[in-house]
């Protein structure tokens, strides 16, 4: 600001911390008295431009009859202040320069009070240990903010400023994406931010990964256990039940690999693993099965033409033959049919024939009764025997 009506006049200036300062002292009616410029502590800087403080940082880059200027490089809080301009003439004139420094916070630091831990509660402290003004701290997670605790304290002539925040954590947080933002008027707009995953402790998971389809002898096998955990188990643990892990059995990591089986590599195989937080374990059940063999059916030519089998290569003992007969079962299917069919007919014939011979029987039987009854009759009418019997016998 400036002050009219007197002799010098001086301008306020505010700067960055580590900036460059310029102070001004202009002057009215100059006639060639003596201009003295002095720090804050009232040390005099320069003496009508010449340097009384051996001070590097202030030099002295105009000196005209309106205008005194010098400025100051690498500018710290320390050098906050007035400034003075004095003219000496017959009445001594002075106005004072504020200079003010601004200190921008740098992006801030994180602190943990102890490590999460699964079903538990972590506190993390968004620090910005020094700026001037104050900055503003704010927790951010999934773009929504956290609300927390904040706290100032001031460190001379700049202020710490902190934020914290307690949360619920469990497994599924671990690796959980979370920002300090730090915003400041001197950063303009723009923010200075931190990030931080967080880390959750919690207990191992294991789970064996089996193979697929069935094992035969001379098959190799090759078990991967899975597992999680924080921090990670870096001892894995593979055992056989009741049992030892067989001679060829090699343990590379969480990977159990087995060659050229057979039914005495059956059992079940234990993969366990631990942390500080827990242990874990899972099993897989190894059943060897024997190998197959190739089935061929031989049938002499002159019987059945022969029927071509396909070849299978030597180098596959273990394979599946799909084995053919060389008898037509179409034939045999259709003979055996024409068998049933002709004993079925004969058998109906059989049955009509007897229930046929039965009534003709009953037939001959009923007539014989009526020719008795005529000759009865003949006898009680008195009529003549031999022409009766006559009768009778033809």
């Amino acid at each position: 600001c400036y002050t009219r009506g007197q002799a010098v006049q001086a301008e306020n200036v505010t700067v960055l911390e580590g900036g460059t300062a310029q102070i001004s002292c202009r002057l009215q009616n100059y006639d060639g008295s003596i201009v003295v410029i002095q720090n804050p502590r009232r040390q005099t800087l320069f003496f009508n431009g010449t340097r009384a403080l051996k001070d590097d940082r202030f030099q002295m880059v105009l000196f005209t009859p309106r205008l005194v200027r010098i400025t100051l490089t690498n500018v710290s809080v320390s050098d906050e202040g007035g400034y003075f301009c004095q003219l000496y003439t017959d009445d001594t004139h002075h106005q004072v320069a504020t200079l003010s420094v601004v200190v921008p916070p740098a992006v801030p630091t994180v602190e943990v009070k102890k490590e999460a831990v699964e079903g538990g509660e972590v506190e993390l402290t968004c620090v910005s240990p020094r700026s001037k003004p104050p900055a503003t701290l704010r927790w951010v997670r999934d773009r929504r903010e956290i609300a927390g605790v904040i706290s100032q304290q001031e460190n001379g002539k700049t202020v710490s400023v902190s934020n914290t925040i307690r949360i619920p954590v469990e497994r599924k947080d671990n690796g959980a994406a979370l920002s300090c933002e730090a915003s400041h008027p001197a950063l303009v707009g723009q923010k200075r931010v931190r990030h931080y995953s967080l880390d959750v402790h919690f207990a191992p998971t294991v789970k064996i990964i089996p193979p697929q389809g069935i094992l035969r002898e001379g098959d190799s096998l090759s078990l991967t256990c899975s597992i999680t955990g924080n921090p990670l188990p870096r001892d894995i643990q593979w055992s056989r039940v009741n049992d030892t892990l067989p001679e060829r059995a090699e343990k590379t990591g969480n990977i159990l690999h087995m060659s050229r089986l057979s039914q005495s590599h059956n059992g079940t195989y234990l993969c366990q693993a631990h942390n500080n937080y827990g242990r874990a374990a899972d099993h897989y059940t190894l059943l060897v099965y024997g190998k197959k063999t190739n089935v061929s059916v031989s049938v002499p030519p002159k019987s059945h033409p022969a029927i071509a089998h396909p070849t299978l290569p030597s180098s596959n003992p273990g394979a599946v033959v799909e084995t053919h007969s060389a008898v037509p079962y179409a034939m045999i299917g259709g003979i055996l049919a024409l068998l049933v069919f002709t004993v079925i007919c004969v058998l109906i014939v059989t049955i009509w024939c007897s229930v046929r011979q039965k009534g003709s029987y009953l037939t001959h039987e009923a007539s014989g009764l009526d020719e008795h009854g005529e000759v009865q009759e003949a006898f009680l009418n008195g009529n003549d025997a031999s022409q009766g019997k006559k009768e009778y016998l033809l």
